[in-house]
């Protein structure tokens, strides 16, 4: 074999033995004729000494940085006052015998490792240099063992993975769709998949009853720091369950996956509704590793005299020991808030025995100072920040600064998963006063509301529950499910409040709504982002960190240089024809 050990892999134990290892050369120091290579592999790094009376010692005077090079040696320990803790393997040394050159290397245009940072431009031109450092090779390997990990617990529970097509119809749902042109058939498109949602649904009615699949996805929406063009999906689906049944195995998996990955055993998995947590933290993914919670004060304030206060709802939060923040920064927080779509922010400094500093605090009443001081629990030196008006702007923009004024970075805090249920079945009404679907059509109402959704019109409609449900992790949502519409007259009665019409719906979601015609068993799933998720457990803010060869923030890949034109005969081939697009019209001055 070309070697015997990763050089990553040597330690004390290895002392005496004869070994052979490859990797590149991290750095090269000479010491008087002595050369101490880093060399560096998969594993990890290793020194290797060449001393100058040993065979081939010339070649260790002309290696550089990232040379590929092959050592047999022996492996001894360090000598004392020489071990480096850093390492694991610090303690020892390969004693080189024989050096060789298996590939000589041009000055890496982009630092390897280490702690300085490359331009991301830089990086992605040359992902394959920047993946060599500790920190991708970390990345990436956590990440595999996610994959593993989930794909074990699958297994256990009896779930069989099948894999979707990658080629589909477009559908009339969701984002905008990636769209490949057909050869055979001019004129007529494929699409990329959103997510294999049909596919499963149809795997159910197949008879597969427990199916999951780590799935490559694509839209073509705007690249963000948790979102890219593609992204893997691990996606599930269960018949003869309820929603119980499928949160219950994700968890498992989820839970599992993490402590395996990072060696931390998550907390106790909470439970919140949608209602609460957009009450409680402004937001339907809470970030639990921190409080600054929103504290509804409309009883409080039921009375006041004070204008501002007069609004459908005042909501507010305390920041422990920030009454003493400069007023430049509450200027900042205010147009903040304001930037969020908030009328206003207040601002109010806690004194002794509950004192309020404040602009508006001669507008408040005794009782409604000490009522305010105690619905927020407040004290001595705390900051206390509030927002009035319609009851969903408040809540976002108090969430908003919750987050801006107090989120810890993502690897602090432990992990904190949680669920968030009883989801909205629908978002708003459109211009014609139908209701908007919060999901895809085919989530299940809750069973409470179907009185609601036969009878309600408009507004009413908006009150309707949904059985979905979201797992989060330290605010970031890791992914979705629901419970399947199953039953063709519940499926129209959906269809009816959104202004489909059966013809509408054949026409569309036709294939599935025929598949359903032959008996289909009532079923549930969900789906995992693998890159949110592996982003999280690695302490990365950015899914790109956790992504072999990602695109920038425009959508584009410096390495491969796409996207880029066909050359006309491609074009001619598939039948098209590139159109430039008019220029937007200037508004007239």
């Amino acid at each position: 074999m070309m070697r015997t050990h990763r050089a990553g892999e040597l330690r004390r134990d290895h002392a005496g033995a004869t070994v052979a290892v490859c990797g590149w050369v991290a750095t090269r120091r000479d010491h008087g004729g002595v050369v101490f290579l880093d060399v560096r592999d998969a594993a990890g790094v290793v020194q290797v000494v060449v001393d100058p009376e040993a065979p081939g010692a010339e070649v260790a005077h002309r290696v550089r940085s990232e040379f590929v090079v092959r050592v047999e040696g022996e492996v001894r320990p360090r000598p004392e006052g020489t071990v480096n803790e850093e390492l694991p393997t610090g303690e020892v040394e390969v004693a080189a015998q024989r050096l060789e050159v298996l590939s000589e290397a041009e000055a890496p245009p982009i630092p390897i490792g280490g702690r300085q940072e490359a331009d991301e431009l830089l990086r992605y031109r040359y992902r394959y240099l920047d993946l060599r450092g500790d920190r991708l090779q970390r990345n990436l390997r956590q990440r595999a063992v996610v994959n593993r990990v989930l794909r074990r617990v699958m297994d256990g529970h009896g779930f069989v993975e099948v894999e979707t097509p990658m080629l589909i119809a477009s559908m009339p749902e969701g984002a905008r769709d990636f769209v490949v042109p057909s050869r055979l058939q001019p004129g007529s498109f494929y699409a990329l998949p959103q997510s294999p949602q049909l596919f499963k649904q149809l795997l159910m009615v197949g008879g597969f009853d427990r199916y999951y699949q780590i799935a490559r996805c694509l839209r073509d929406e705007d690249p963000r720091s948790d979102r890219q063009f593609e992204f893997m999906q691990f996606d599930i689906e269960m018949s003869f369950v309820d929603g119980e049944d499928v949160m219950a195995v994700v968890t498992e998996a989820a839970v599992t996956a993490a402590e395996e990955a990072t060696g931390e055993l998550p907390g106790a998995v909470e439970r919140i509704t949608w209602h609460d947590a957009m009450e409680r933290y402004g937001t339907d993914k809470p970030d639990l590793r921190f409080g600054l919670e929103l504290v509804d004060l409309g009883e409080v304030f039921a009375a006041t005299e004070f204008r501002a206060f007069q609004a459908p709802a005042v909501k507010g939060i305390r920041v422990p020991g920030e009454g003493g923040v400069a007023r430049a920064r509450l200027d900042a927080l205010i147009e903040r808030a304001k930037q969020l779509g908030a009328a206003g922010l207040v601002w109010m400094r806690v004194g002794e025995a509950g004192a309020l500093d404040s602009p508006v605090a001669k507008f408040l009443s005794e009782a409604e100072q000490l009522g305010l001081v105690d619905a927020l629990g407040a004290g001595s030196g705390d900051l206390l920040l509030l927002v009035a008006g319609e009851r969903a702007i408040a809540n976002r923009v108090l969430g908003t600064l919750r987050l801006d004024l107090a989120r810890p970075p993502v690897d602090e805090g432990g992990l904190r998963f949680v669920w968030v249920v009883e989801f909205p079945l629908f978002e708003g009404l459109d211009d014609e006063g139908r209701p908007i679907p919060a999901h895809h059509p085919f989530t299940m109402p809750h069973p409470d509301d179907l009185e609601l959704l036969a009878s309600g019109q408009g507004e009413e409609l908006l009150a309707a529950r949904s059985q979905s449900y979201d797992l989060v992790l330290n605010g970031w949502e890791l992914g979705s499910g629901s419970v399947r519409i199953h039953r063709a007259d519940m499926q129209q009665q959906v269809f009816t409040a959104l202004g489909i019409t059966p013809e509408d719906a054949q026409v569309r979601f036709g294939f599935l709504l025929d598949a359903f015609r032959y008996g289909a068993p009532p079923h549930a799933g969900f789906a995992i982002g693998v890159d949110r998720f592996a982003a999280v457990l690695a302490g990365e803010e950015n899914i790109r960190e956790v992504v072999a060869f990602p695109k920038t923030q425009s959508g584009a890949d410096p390495l491969t240089g796409a996207p880029t034109p066909l050359d006309p005969a491609q074009l001619k081939e598939l039948g098209l024809q590139v159109v430039k697009r008019p220029e937007a019209k200037k508004p007239k001055s």
